[in-house]
């Protein structure tokens, strides 16, 4: 008879944790970055609660990644600990352990409940090539549909779906050499929509030309005021 595995104390403390990824770490995949957290925790000997079962890890749980490729000021993430701990110390901690790019931005205690379900929708930032005028009216005829039908290929295959229904808010303002686009998305989408494919939207209504490589930076995630529009702190 196979010999059951040790069974791991339950945590006794969960601290959440706001990052960014800035800069050349925006092309860092989600798999890739929770083997470097992974290894920051190790290296910072933060005391963390395991799973149990045969091949025990630490208890980290991941919430609305940002495509690889985009930067973000705000991607989520909560730890279990086997000890309680000072978050202020685990965050001076994470920051020295992790690589340039990837930045701790603050660490708070969980006060329970789900940090997923916190997350409503994202505030976005998108710089593009085209002129400020030219993106505006793109903008305005997008905005007109009441359905933008775009692909993208997923894990399931090539899908069709309409990515003007996630869209909360989208405004335009003049921006270096191009303009850059304000967007507010409803993460309540399945597919969940992209910053990209609302681009996508917006050259199939308007032709838009967007540039070879727009910049594409989560500002904000988190509940949704659905009077507003505005995306709140989930660590608030």
């Amino acid at each position: 008879m196979r010999e059951q595995p040790e069974q791991q104390a339950p945590p006794v403390q969960r601290l959440r944790i706001r990052y960014a990824k800035r800069g050349r770490l925006r092309f860092t995949s989600h798999r890739d970055f929770s083997r470097a957290f992974e290894r920051a925790v190790f290296r910072a000997r933060i005391p963390m609660a395991y799973s149990s079962g045969f091949n025990p890890h630490p208890r980290i749980s991941y919430a609305g990644a940002a495509p690889t490729g985009s930067a973000s000021e705000a991607e989520y993430l909560e730890i279990a600990l086997a000890q309680v701990v000072d978050p202020a110390d685990v965050h001076a901690e994470l920051e020295q352990a992790l690589p340039p790019g990837l930045d701790v931005l603050q660490v708070v205690e969980s006060p329970g409940g789900s940090l997923a379900d916190r997350l409503d929708a994202s505030r976005w930032t998108i710089d593009v090539a085209s002129a400020p005028d030219v993106t505006a009216a793109a903008v305005e005829g997008f905005l007109a549909h009441e359905s933008v039908l775009v692909e993208r290929m997923t894990k399931k295959g090539l899908r069709e779906f309409d990515c003007r229904a996630a869209v909360v808010s989208l405004s335009v303002a003049p921006h270096d050499r191009g303009a850059r686009l304000e967007l507010v998305l409803r993460h309540a989408t399945i597919p969940a929509v992209r910053p990209d494919d609302v681009l996508r939207g917006l050259t199939q209504t308007s032709g838009l030309e967007a540039g070879s490589a727009p910049l594409l930076t989560r500002q904000a995630q988190g509940p949704l005021d659905p009077e507003t529009g505005e995306v709140g702190d989930p660590l608030a």
